[in-house]
């Protein structure tokens, strides 16, 4: 359900994040390092590989969205990870759409670039395997959670009709979020036993460093 298909939302719904989600993009290429870039596309085929797989809950469908894993380790390039995996999806098998495409970048790699920004640094510095590990896994949770309310937002922003939907969609995403904290946790325990430089986005000299 984070893929919203076209023809549900309103223009000015449309427009708005499709402009926050070009800054994210643009902003994204002025931090990245070229070193970078063979890992974005590593990670954004990642994502373009496990959100095909949807696991029914109720009326809806969930897949994983690995925002929080990306985030961390992309840091800002998590928008271009996440927009070229998804203008692929809705190219080559018409999940989401062309039209919200905008939307679909923001809601799922916004979340995820917070994470980066605002437990990233602990996660990366920090000896304690477990605390890494159970940050993660709060983060990947809580990263789920503020993808579903952006998408109810853009619902009920849209037409109140939607109300009851956006509503299923924040149920539906209760167990996406434990899912989502267990595959996080997980990698990010292997990554820092076995190689913690993986955790660290390539970022350019004009960016923060890593």
């Amino acid at each position: 359900m984070a893929h919203i298909a076209d023809g549900i939302l309103s223009l000015p719904v449309l427009s708005g994040a499709s402009i926050l989600a070009a800054a994210g993009v643009a902003y994204g290429l002025r931090q990245i390092d070229d070193r970078a870039i063979a890992r974005i596309s590593i990670l954004s085929a990642t994502f373009f590989a496990v959100s095909l797989v949807s696991v029914p809950v109720g009326p809806a469908s969930v897949h994983l969205l690995l925002s929080a894993l990306l985030g961390i380790i992309l840091g800002p390039g998590i928008f271009l990870a996440t927009v070229v995996a998804l203008a692929l999806q809705a190219v080559m098998f018409g999940f989401g759409g062309l039209t919200t495409l905008g939307v679909n970048t923001f809601n799922i790699a916004m979340p995820g670039f917070l994470v980066g920004v605002l437990v990233g640094p602990y996660i990366r510095r920090t000896h304690n395997v477990a605390g890494a590990a159970f940050a993660a896994a709060l983060s990947a949770g809580l990263c789920v959670f503020l993808t579903g309310i952006l998408v109810a937002m853009d619902l009920w922003l849209s037409s109140p009709d939607y109300i009851p939907v956006a509503r299923i969609v924040l149920i539906t995403y209760t167990p996406l979020a434990i899912g989502e904290a267990l595959v996080c946790a997980a990698i990010v325990t292997f990554l820092k036993r076995a190689n913690p430089d993986l955790l660290l986005p390539r970022l350019s000299s004009a960016g923060a460093t890593t």
